[in-house]
Formats: structure tokens, sequence, C-alpha cells
């Protein structure tokens, strides 16, 4: 019994530690190309697969500038799959995204 109760709790443990954990890349301040991975509205944050393969969390803030075909666009905008160049500036082990423009 106390097995079957501790396997579904490491279980349980298991499944939300792997959906949390996005495996996210800390990279330098700079300039990159990739594809939206995931967008969550609620936290105006996006995850972008790189060109060479890492993977950038981008928090956005009331100072991201969010731009296609050089006009401003709201973030609601922003869907996986997507091709965006961001301007990124490295704090700690933080990513801010100064500018972030979409490719397509």
């Amino acid at each position: 019994m106390k097995t079957k109760i501790f396997t579904t709790v490491f279980s349980a443990f298991l499944l939300l530690f792997i959906s949390c954990g996005e495996g996210t890349d800390v990279v330098e301040s700079g300039t990159y190309q990739g594809t939206i991975k995931e967008v969550e509205p609620s936290k105006t944050e996006i995850y972008v697969e790189t060109d060479d393969n890492q993977t950038l969390e981008l928090y956005f803030s009331d100072n991201t500038e969010l731009t296609r075909d050089g006009s401003t666009v709201d973030f609601s905008t922003l869907e996986e799959g997507m091709r965006v160049e961001v301007d990124v500036e490295k704090e700690g082990k933080r990513l801010n995204p100064l500018a972030v423009r979409v490719l397509e």
C-alpha cells in the first residue's frame, strides 16, 4: 500500500516538474532570430527557439518594443510558430527583451 501511494505521489511530482521546466538558456546581450515556441498571454511572456537551438524565455515589460513591418503591434498578435528577431539585454540570469520584431 505504501509503495503504491509513494509511486503515485512521485509520479505526480515528476509530471509537475517536467511540465514546469522549460529548459531555457541565458545568452549574452544581443540580437537573435528564431521561432516562437510558446506564448503565455497571462504573463506577457514568450519562449523563442533561436536558429542555433537555444530557448529564450522573454517576459515583456512596458519598455519592450513590439513591431511588425515597422509598426507597433499588440502582444495579442504573437502566435506559436511566428518568426521573430529579438534584441535582448542580459541582466544576471534574466533576459530582458528590448525589442521584438515579427518577421512574417
